[in-house]
């Protein structure tokens, strides 16, 4: 057994390719993990394997590889841009005699040191105890049996480890529940702003896309700002005025990236309830970056996993500086903005982007039928002081039926409002294609009801 090291700046870094060679741009992301965690990369090391070894991950001969190139450059620590088992991050620990850290771990390590706020802060803390929860195993030399001695000590007692597996099980219930306490806080703040009918519009995208940076030129708010993965977690929200007069709740969020940590996704599920619960999403990319067809589709991923999915996006090409392009706005078939071209560093094609979101808010007012269950009268008066109700018919079950008018957006997101149920009139011209699926899925009698 060997103590892990305090200190981890030198690092090598490690990718392989699985059934094909090591993608250079899958490696030069890594790099920038690894500087944005504070390491300082003194060798990479890459190969190619059909599968993952179960002892090592990367194979007996480039294990040793790895343990004499961090010999050679006197490594602190190993990064690995895998994620691997306990027992494979063990094992190499144990040959190299250096810390092993996976790409889950890296990730994680990152958060920690870029978390501000409280929420935060503990989101991060749950995350990693869930991550180190098993690989509690003979890792640390202080993990032998405690020693028995005096009345009723005597015997084998507890193992240490067994010690640790109990603290940090406690640790994780007491964390789970200050976070839940949190998300009804923040729940609580979110259902007064529902109390005006504001529109609330979410920035994601993929992590150094820009979106801080688009977030504090469009809104003036001093978010942080920098050329660097993960600057921004903790998020923040504003107010802003649109072209028309329309007001929306501009909210920040933290970067995607690929293989994200499922730990983290859990752990920031409230935080990115900001995402969730958006009437529309602004999907910022990065126009310079050559994979970002695949970032989108890694973003799209994650927005699904989080059940935002089906909310509505404008997508923003940022950073057309880059590209010498002209800021510029492409529209679908019908009308509707669909993506704007933009560089929120020279407040470049902002203009156009506020014009698209106050479309993409305000469009055609619409009649809709809601079904709304008897726990929801907050809802039903919140309506009523909106002034969308047209009509109301009382239900056998104790709900009642209102007859409103509201935008698309509101339909879409009072469609996903658990026990309500919505049906619009699909002969109607210009019915979004977003909005006839999610209600037909939802709702399938009502809204046959209305053809």
């Amino acid at each position: 057994m060997f103590e892990r090291p305090r200190t981890g700046e030198r690092a090598v870094l490690v990718r392989l390719g699985l059934g094909a060679p090591a993608d250079p741009e899958d490696i030069e992301e890594f790099t920038q993990l690894a500087n944005s965690a504070g390491a300082q990369p003194v060798v990479t090391i890459t190969g190619r394997r059909e599968r993952p070894d179960p002892r090592y991950f990367v194979g007996s001969g480039k294990a040793e590889e790895i343990r004499v190139a961090a010999e050679l450059h006197t490594a602190d620590v190993i990064l690995v841009d895998h994620a691997l088992s306990p027992s494979q991050e063990r094992n190499l620990e144990k040959l190299i005699g250096r810390r092993v850290l996976d790409r889950n771990g890296l990730i994680l390590d990152i958060f920690a040191q870029r978390a501000r706020s409280h929420e935060g802060k503990l989101q991060v803390e749950l995350a990693q105890l869930k991550h180190i929860a098993t690989r509690l195993v003979r890792g640390w030399t202080h993990l032998e049996r405690q020693r028995g001695g005096g009345i009723g000590l005597r015997g084998p007692g507890e193992t240490q480890l067994e010690t640790d597996r109990r603290l940090v099980g406690q640790r994780v219930r007491v964390l789970t529940r200050r976070l839940e306490k949190l998300q009804l806080q923040r729940e609580t703040g979110r259902r007064a702003r529902a109390e005006i009918p504001i529109p609330s519009v979410a920035l994601v995208g993929y992590t150094n896309a820009g979106k801080s940076t688009l977030f504090r030129a469009m809104t003036g708010a001093d978010a942080y700002v920098a050329d660097q993965l993960f600057a921004t977690l903790d998020p923040l929200v504003r107010r802003l005025r649109l072209p028309g007069g329309t007001e929306c709740v501009f909210a920040d969020t933290v970067g995607f990236i690929r293989e994200l940590p499922h730990e983290l996704v859990a752990a920031f599920r409230s935080t990115l309830t900001e995402a969730r619960e958006a009437t529309l999403l602004l999907h910022v990319i990065d126009a310079s970056d050559p994979r970002r067809d695949e970032h989108i589709l890694e973003v799209n991923a994650v927005l699904e996993e989080i059940g935002a999915g089906d909310i509505p996006q404008v997508r923003v090409y940022n950073k057309i500086d880059r590209l010498e392009m002209a800021p510029h706005t492409e529209r679908e078939a019908d009308g509707t903005s669909a993506r704007v071209w933009i560089s929120a560093a020279r407040a470049d094609g902002l203009e156009l982007l506020r014009t698209a979101v106050a479309e993409r808010l305000a469009r055609s007012v619409r009649a809709a039928t809601l079904r709304l269950p008897a726990g929801q009268g907050a809802l039903r008066s919140r309506l009523y002081a909106a002034g969308t109700v047209q009509a109301e018919r009382a239900l056998d079950d104790g709900g009642c039926e209102l007859t409103v008018q509201l935008p698309d957006v509101e339909l879409l997101v009072l469609a996903r409002t658990p026990g309500v149920q919505v049906a619009v009139d699909m002969r109607a011209a210009n019915v979004p294609a977003d909005l006839a699926g999610l209600i037909e899925s939802t709702v399938p009698l009502a809204t046959a009801e209305l053809r």
